[in-house]
């Protein structure tokens, strides 16, 4: 796992703690590697999820930072989604 993938797990279990999300979701950052968020926090996985959620590095770190919406990555085709809209939506909330 590299830095960048590592210091990703750490801040997306920093932000998911105390959420109510109890779905799974996986992030596939384009080029760099994969991570699930599940109950059971985050962690670099390539496993099955409820949703996936595709983007490359820079958008999926100005999500991460809160410099980028979801929502707004998702309606302006920087993020793709294929799986549960709903899990997608709840994963959303989670990072507000």
């Amino acid at each position: 796992m590299t830095d960048k993938v590592a210091a990703a797990v750490e801040a997306l279990n920093e932000k998911m703690a105390g959420a109510d999300f109890s779905g799974s979701a996986k992030f596939v950052i384009e080029g760099e590697a994969s991570i699930v968020v599940d109950g059971d926090g985050a962690r670099a996985s390539d496993e099955d999820t409820d949703v996936t959620l595709t983007a490359d590095a820079e958008t999926f770190e100005a999500m991460l930072t809160g410099e980028m919406n979801p929502t707004s990555a998702f309606m302006s085709g920087k993020l793709t989604i294929d799986g549960d809209m709903g899990q997608a939506m709840a994963l959303a909330t989670a990072f507000a």
